[in-house]
């Protein structure tokens, strides 16, 4: 459910981490990834070649701690409603987080995915 024909992507590969300043070390260190956007120890954004790894501290994990596709959609609750319609079901519900619309779902086969989007 992308809406007004935008497709929609995987926005990020969300990683919970607890610590985000070590991870970035680790990431950045190891594998030379760049920094795209880092909001103190809640969350770090880094560049991996064309998809973005999210780094999500305690305070943003909404996964429980599980690594997690999310998909960019222009209409959060839609995307939810569709998702329960083909056989998933929710985890979270859509809240508004720091800096988007966010809900946390497992497909049919009980993987976790985000579906995030503007407020």
């Amino acid at each position: 459910m992308s809406g007004a024909g935008e497709p929609v992507k995987i926005g990020n590969v969300l990683h919970p981490v607890a610590d985000v300043a070590a991870a970035l070390r680790f990431y950045e260190g190891v594998f030379g990834l760049e920094r795209r956007f880092v909001d103190g120890d809640r969350f770090a954004a880094l560049d991996a070649g064309g998809t973005t790894l999210a780094l999500a501290g305690p305070a943003e994990d909404v996964t429980g701690g599980v690594p997690a596709a999310s998909f960019k959609v222009a209409d959060v609750a839609a995307s939810v409603a569709a998702i329960v319609g083909a056989g998933g079901s929710v985890v979270r519900e859509p809240e508004q987080g720091p800096h988007e619309v966010r809900a946390v779902v497992r497909d049919p086969w009980g993987n976790v995915l985000v579906v995030y989007g503007r407020g």
